[in-house]
């Protein structure tokens, strides 16, 4: 889904910090929820990234934003992990997280299923999302996945 022009701002005044830092954008967020705005960054660095690194990169890109104030209203802003059930949603996350378990919904439902779970293949041609499921290869256009993230097994 593409950003929004707030997104991509936010992205932008992020980079020097986050490549300052060694962290990494996994994704960003500017949404209505309820009757508030919402800024979210996803960060990650290897290794995991840790409350103190959320805390640090918030600290820095609040100061960012006090000086620029690149969005006119009022706006929570929130930094955390993309957490251990992660949303896939660049293509290289679908490069590195191959053979990981993944669950896969979709906005409609084929031959009446609208979940999937299976081991990621990965991508084909940017577009279709591989996986295999009981030896069965499953592909999915990505225009028709709600939501692809890794599965958390106990």
């Amino acid at each position: 889904m593409a950003k929004s022009k707030t997104e991509e701002l936010a992205k932008q005044l992020s980079e020097p910090i986050l490549d300052q830092l060694g962290y990494e954008l996994v994704d960003i967020e500017y949404k209505k929820e309820g009757g508030s705005w919402f800024l979210r960054f996803y960060i990650d660095k290897n290794g995991g990234i840790t409350i103190d690194d959320c805390q640090n990169f918030s600290e820095r890109i609040s100061k960012v934003f006090d000086e620029v104030d690149p969005i006119p209203n009022q706006y929570y802003l929130e930094v955390s992990s993309p957490g251990l059930d992660r949303p896939l949603k660049r293509d290289k996350d679908f490069e590195q997280y191959k053979g990981y378990k993944v669950d896969l919904k979709l906005y409609k439902p084929i031959n009446g299923i609208k979940k999937y779970s299976g081991e990621l293949v990965g991508l084909e041609g940017g577009n279709i999302i591989v996986i295999k499921d009981n030896n069965n290869i499953l592909s999915f256009n990505r225009q028709d996945v709600a939501i692809i993230r890794l599965a958390i097994e106990f």
